[in-house]
């Protein structure tokens, strides 16, 4: 018998029966094979091709009502066996720009999933539940800055393959987002909403802290744990370094093409949120009413201050300057960050977690959307450099020319225009280096896809399915095949190692050096991976210069 708890997901009676499907053990979903006890309650996954899965377990209390702006609490005990066969509910966020583009959406199949407050969700795929083990657990933190995204939204993100290649435990979450995660309302309503500037990375705490109270049970070891994280879950992973409550509820760091090394200040979060307050005629008076208007209504007048106070910027971001342009970001509150997480110095209460940090070629430069891309001529690519490179354009196209001899014009453009994502995972690197207390290792992913073309190259997002070991499973970002899983499998065999170890090398590889600032060693990763010291300094150092 099915009962609903406050439209969540089922609570199944203890006597309810096994479902298998009639290719017999391909997908099983029983209660003799695949029910874990956790702190809040038994759950019910389902195993395929052997890996066992768990979707959609509550890690918190619904964040609504008397609940919304406030830090995240436990979540409700049950009796009986949760069913955690899908995903849970995604953070609530604005529309997608990538919905109106035919190329991005075929390359990138989001699944945006159904948006609520009930959104403190955890996922999991596991080799074995209650055997004892202590395997590696692999904590995805999902992209989207601070505003958008899901530990559901790509295909990349499934976890099956990496747990069967790895033996290891791949973990992925939803948390709040945009101004349900970061709406620093401590200047209007005082020590109730002192935290609420920086929900998002609480709630990511407490995801933390259910893998360490819950993780044995399904095989892991609470004490081997990696958070990575890409782009704004990059970003994430910085700041979680940054968090005294985050101490020691992991042990690795990997950051993939998210270097924000700031976080927003109380001066910026303010202005903002005042600007929501007034979107939504609220004041310091009423201020409360703010836990109960209508989510959409919240959401539609967050949106409108962010497009006044922060609006919308062209061309590639600066990644030099991104933490305080995004808008919705954590912000230095004295108490839950401290201080600023990685621009000057990097956290020294994190000095002995190894990190592994790296980009993409192209980052946010490609040429989806843009059949045209790759007929710009030298003249117009010279032309398009100049308010980048202030007279010094000729200079920067020789320099990537040099990297790049083959490369079309707008393939240069796009190297030179997004070299401050690079520079700002090397600075991240250095900074990590001089701790002198955990080695930190630096990649650089040059695959260029062939879809459409090539024009994408390798473009923001684009290492995902590799380090997932899940290029087949997005061959409309790949294209499939043998070309791109063997690379795949290299990427994700060196994610394993350094979740396992601390140490991304293996015999699939190039020796693979642990960073250091006269060298700036970085693992290449393309058709053939190789090793070379500070590939592109000249260039960097000439964009720092003009930037």
């Amino acid at each position: 018998m099915l009962t609903s708890i406050a439209g969540a997901p089922h609570v199944l009676g203890a006597q309810s029966g096994a479902s298998v499907n009639a290719s017999g053990d391909k997908i099983v979903a029983a209660d003799s094979r695949n029910v874990v006890e956790t702190t809040a309650g038994k759950v019910r996954g389902y195993s395929h091709n052997g890996i066992h899965i768990f979707k959609g377990i509550p890690y918190g209390a619904s964040t609504a009502g008397k609940n919304r702006f406030m830090p995240p609490e436990k979540p409700q005990p049950w009796t009986g066996i949760r069913s955690a066969l899908w995903f849970g509910e995604v953070a609530p966020y604005g529309p997608r720009a990538g919905w109106h583009s035919d190329e991005n959406a075929f390359m990138f199949q989001w699944n945006d999933g159904q948006p609520g407050e009930d959104c403190l969700r955890i996922n999991l795929w596991t080799p074995a539940t209650n055997d004892h083990r202590k395997r590696p657990v692999m904590v995805w933190l999902h992209g989207g800055g601070y505003s958008a995204g899901s530990g559901q939204e790509l295909l990349s993100y499934d976890g099956e393959n990496l747990a069967r290649r790895g033996d290891v435990i791949l973990v992925s979450l939803n948390h709040r987002l945009n101004t349900f995660g970061y709406l620093d309302l401590s200047t209007f309503g005082g020590e109730k909403y002192a935290t609420s500037g920086n929900l998002g990375m609480l709630d990511i705490v407490a995801a933390l802290e259910w893998v360490r109270d819950n993780i044995p049970a399904f095989g892991g070891d609470p004490n081997t744990v990696m958070i990575f994280g890409q782009s704004g879950g990059g970003g994430k992973v910085n700041t979680l370094m940054a968090m005294p409550s985050a101490q020691g509820l992991y042990h690795r760091a990997c950051v993939q093409s998210g270097s924000i090394l700031q976080v927003n200040n109380p001066e910026d979060s303010a202005k903002l949120a005042a600007a929501v307050l007034a979107e939504l005629n609220i004041s310091k008076n009423n201020i409360d009413q703010i836990q109960m208007i209508p989510m959409e209504r919240l959401l539609e007048g967050a949106f409108a201050a962010q497009r006044i106070i922060t609006p919308q910027r062209s061309g590639p971001p600066s990644f030099r300057r991104i933490g305080r342009q995004l808008g919705w970001a954590p912000v230095v509150d004295g108490k839950v960050i401290p201080v600023e997480t990685w621009d000057p110095k990097a956290p020294d209460m994190s000095a002995g977690v190894p990190l592994m940090v790296g980009t993409v070629l192209n980052e946010f430069v490609n040429g989806i959307g843009n059949p045209d891309a790759f007929s710009m001529t030298n003249e117009q690519l010279s032309e398009r450099l100049k308010p980048v490179c202030r007279g010094r354009e000729q200079q920067a196209i020789d320099l990537a020319r040099q990297l790049f001899p083959k490369s079309k014009p707008f393939q240069l453009y796009s190297i030179i225009l997004t070299s401050s994502v690079r520079g700002s995972a090397v600075k991240q690197a250095s900074l990590k280096a001089d701790l002198a207390k955990a080695p930190a290792y630096n990649y650089w992913f040059q695959w260029q896809t062939p879809i459409l073309d090539g024009r994408p190259m390798a473009f923001h997002c684009s290492e995902l399915s590799f380090c997932f070991d899940n290029t087949d499973r997005c061959e409309t970002m790949t294209g499939g095949g043998e070309r791109a899983r063997s690379l795949a499998a290299a990427v994700s065999e060196a994610w394993i190692r350094f979740a396992r170890t601390g140490d991304p090398s293996h015999e699939g590889l190039p020796e693979w050096p642990a960073f250091t600032a006269d060298k700036a060693p970085t693992m290449i990763f393309d058709d053939r991976c190789k090793i070379e010291n500070n590939p592109d300094g000249a260039l960097r150092a000439l964009m720092d210069s003009v930037s």
